[in-house]
Order: C-alpha cells, then structure tokens, then sequence
C-alpha cells in the first residue's frame, strides 16, 4: 500500500485549504493510499476537510509566523522563534532524516514546511512541495533586516531546493529564487447553493443579503454590537462575535459545510488570504476585505481577485465600526465575472500520483535486489 506523508503549516487554515482538496482528489484516485498528517492544525479541523481514514502526528513542522491578530505579524516574536528553529539545524535535519526512514513513506508532500524536505533528501525519500508562498519570501520581507538572517535564509532556501518540485498555485507569490518551481491553476472546493436552507435556519428570506464573515483561522475579535442594522441584511459571523440581534447568525449553528454556506452568500468579508479569496473567487462570490499591509502575498491574491472576480477593499476603522453598508452596494454592484475553474487541484494529484508511482516502484525493486 504506498504511503504519503503530508506536512502542513498551522498559520491560519489557508495552507489545509489548499491541501486537502489534492489528498482529497488523490484518495478518490488512490483509495488504497496510506495517508499520515504531520501538523498542529486541529483534528477536529483535519477531520472535517480531509476524507478518510489518515494517522495525525500532531505536532508543528515549522514557525510560520507568529501573529498579534489576523492582522498583524509579530516581527520580534517571529524572528526569536526562526533563531530557535535554526539553532540546531544541522542535528535537527539530520534528527528528522532518522525519522524518515524510520516511518518510510514513498514520497514527503509539505505545505509548506522545509526543514521536512532537507530530512527526505538526506533520507532519499522524494518530496514535493505546494503552496502559494515559502517562508523564506516572507521570513525575508518581515525579518530580512536582522543581523541572524542571511544565515537562516540561506538553509532555507536550500530545503526548498531539496524538493523536487515546488508546485504554485495560482494565484502565488513569484518565487524566482526558487529553480524548481511549477506553476499550477488555482486550488479550491466548490460549494453546494444551498440558499433557502440559509436563509431558513438565519430567520431570514431568500431575496436578503447574506454577508459571511471570515477572517481565517487566527483570531481577531469584533464587537458587532455596534454594527448598524439595515432591513434586509443579514451578518453570518463567528461564534465568538455573536450579540444577541436578528441580524446576525453564528456560523456555528447553522449545521451547513462552510464552502456551501459561502456559495449560497451574496459577499464574503475577510482579510486577503489564499483560501478565502479562491473559494469565494472560484464559486463566484464577490469579496469585501480588509488589507493586510505587512504581508507580502497580499499584492499577488488582490490582483487575481480583481482580475478574475469581484472585490472591495476597506478600512479596519469601517470592520471595526460596522461601516459597510455603502462598501457592500458598490460591491454588489460591480458586473460580475465567470469564475476561474480551479484546475490546479488535477495537475497536482497528477505530479503527486506520478512521483508515488515511480518512488514505490523503486522501493520494490531495491527489496527484491539480492
């Protein structure tokens, strides 16, 4: 039975969003495939995104950056935190080469965690990265000015040289230092309309305006309390921002997938991140966001948005505030668009089904070598 092991970043839920769906499609594929998880991300969430049995090592494979609020990177704590990573690296690759061959997998699949595939390439087990950033591009835009960085940008970006492909998913950072980059299309589910179920369980009637508010999977707190009510508007939030009004509705208690409450929205309100702008793009649902101006993705996932969809950007005094009434009409009013088809999620189960293939094959061969 060939075995994958896919090493995932917990910063937020951007890097699952663009995971699962390709270990999703693969298993569709591959039913037989062996899957282990290695990341900090909840079970409860892996379980949710991911179909099928799989083993779960729950523990971080790298930093990614540490951040004040959804927000906002914390540059010091980040930059403490790679000194730490990178203070042993030569025993610590060396360490998780041992544990590699240890646990055998035919091929190592990171999103996008590097130090994994420094320890494949010592261990001589293929790798193939994905993602729509690596972290030495934003280590070096959030702490390339820090005397420790040269030294741990150069380890970095020889891990990811280590993988035999880095795979890009549209839309990405470009990644010119990377040599063994592949652009891909874009990678995102695809939601099931399920509009008169929403506005059923919101309390609400088909023709209003569904807002679904999402900021990721790191927490930023608001007070929607003082968000302004407007007759036919109708707020879906976390459950941590739920005020006791009938405008407003937790996520949580809707009992629907998030991709299908989503598709069955008229706006999506979040901060500019992978999975929230390619789901919302791909299942044409225009996006209102608040900017994120110390990330460096962030030019590269606006332009895609307005190039292939609808958005608005706005201020996080107007989030903060409930300032969005007129943001949302000139929004809605945009003309909209056909949306993208997420193509990237076959071109890399393909490249991952091939390097599987070839990796078993040659494990089987060496076994049977006198």
């Amino acid at each position: 039975m060939p075995h994958l092991l896919a090493a995932i970043t917990a910063h937020g839920y951007g890097h699952l969003a663009q995971t699962a769906p390709v270990l999703n499609a693969l298993r569709q594929r591959w039913p037989e495939l062996r899957l282990t998880l290695y990341t900090a991300l909840p079970h409860a969430l892996l379980v949710k995104r991911i179909v099928g049995e799989f083993t779960h090592i729950d523990q971080a494979p790298d930093v990614g950056m540490l951040m004040n609020n959804a927000l906002s990177v914390n540059a010091d704590v980040s930059a403490a935190a790679y000194q730490v990573f990178h203070r042993h690296w030569h025993r610590d690759v060396a360490a998780e080469a041992q544990w590699l061959a240890k646990l055998a997998p035919d091929l190592v699949f990171v999103n996008a965690p590097y130090r994994l595939l420094a320890a494949a390439k010592q261990a001589a087990i293929p790798a193939v990265a994905l993602c729509s950033l690596n972290w030495a591009g934003i280590y070096r835009h959030v702490c390339g000015q820090r005397p420790e960085a040269p030294a741990v940008l150069e380890q970095m970006l020889a891990a990811y040289h280590d993988a035999e492909l880095f795979l890009q998913p549209a839309p990405s950072m470009p990644m010119s230092e990377l040599a063994n980059r592949r652009t891909i299309g874009p990678i995102a589910r695809l939601g099931t309309p399920r509009r008169a179920e929403l506005a059923a369980r919101c309390g609400a009637a088909e023709h209003d305006t569904f807002v679904m508010v999402s900021l990721g999977g790191i927490p930023l707190r608001l007070d929607t309390r003082r968000w302004p009510q407007r007759p036919g508007l109708h707020w879906i939030v976390p459950r941590s921002w739920h005020a006791p009004r009938a405008d407003l509705t937790a996520f949580e208690s809707l009992g629907l997938d998030f991709v299908d409450t989503l598709r069955s929205s008229d706006v999506l309100l979040t901060k500019p991140g992978y999975g929230s702008f390619s789901e919302a793009v791909c299942n044409g649902v225009p996006v209102l966001y608040v900017p994120r101006d110390d990330w460096p993705e962030q030019p590269y996932l606006v332009e895609w948005l307005h190039r292939h969809g609808r958005g608005l950007a706005v201020t996080p005094r107007a989030l903060a505030e409930g300032d969005l009434a007129r943001s949302l009409q000139q929004l809605l009013d945009l003309p909209a668009a056909a949306p993208p088809v997420p193509s990237g999620i076959e071109q890399a189960v393909t490249v991952l089904a091939d390097h599987v293939c070839a990796s078993a094959a040659n494990r089987n061969a060496a076994r049977r070598l006198p």
